[in-house]
């Protein structure tokens, strides 16, 4: 009877063990290497819609590399007075680019943007969340970027809260997993 107990406990531990390292494997893949992020609002339609599951990629930003204009960031929201802690939008400019409107476009250094994802036209917001009115055109100081929402018409972005903070990026958007339907890469 000895052996047999000493057997059971044994793989009890075993399996406690097993699932320890899961847990602190997951707890690193979150931390330092791809998240899942739920987008709550509209202002990506298009692209990406309310409810969308999209994972992003961390290791990039703690590695120290640069994100590019159009790719799809998830950082924390500058506006503390917003519902929503975490925000997804989509890189404009970088530090030392320069962003105007003219005509419903967004202009980055003079050039209008060809953006086929955006739906809608692209003005300055007149109100913004500090109170201080940005003015164009507005060049996005070093260590920062310009985001704005694909949605242009129904997006709290850097026109309303101003340029983001490269340390407040959290992930760049790699892939959408859910729904089903419109699973891929982004």
């Amino acid at each position: 009877m000895v052996p047999q107990q000493h057997s059971f406990i044994r793989g009890i531990l075993e399996w406690i063990v097993v699932f320890a390292i899961a847990c602190v494997v997951m707890v690193g893949v979150r931390t330092f290497i791809m998240e899942p992020y739920v987008v709550p609002t509209g202002s990506m339609e298009s692209t990406i819609e309310i409810g969308d599951q999209v994972m992003g990629e961390k290791i990039s930003l703690k590695l120290g590399q640069d994100v590019a204009a159009g790719d799809i960031v998830v950082f924390h929201n500058p506006d503390a007075t917003s519902d929503h802690d975490i925000l997804v939008k989509r890189v404009i400019a970088t530090a030392g680019q320069t962003v105007s409107f003219e005509g419903g476009q967004v202009l980055v250094d003079g050039v209008a943007l060809d953006e086929d994802y955006a739906q809608g036209e692209s003005y300055p917001l007149a109100v913004q969340a500090d109170g201080v009115s940005l003015s164009y055109p507005y060049t996005v100081p070093e260590g920062c970027v310009w985001v704005m929402g694909d949605n242009r018409e129904n997006s709290a972005d850097s026109r309303y809260f101003g340029p983001v903070s490269r340390e407040d990026l959290i992930a760049v958007v790699v892939f959408r997993y859910w729904p089903l339907t419109r699973i891929g890469p982004m």
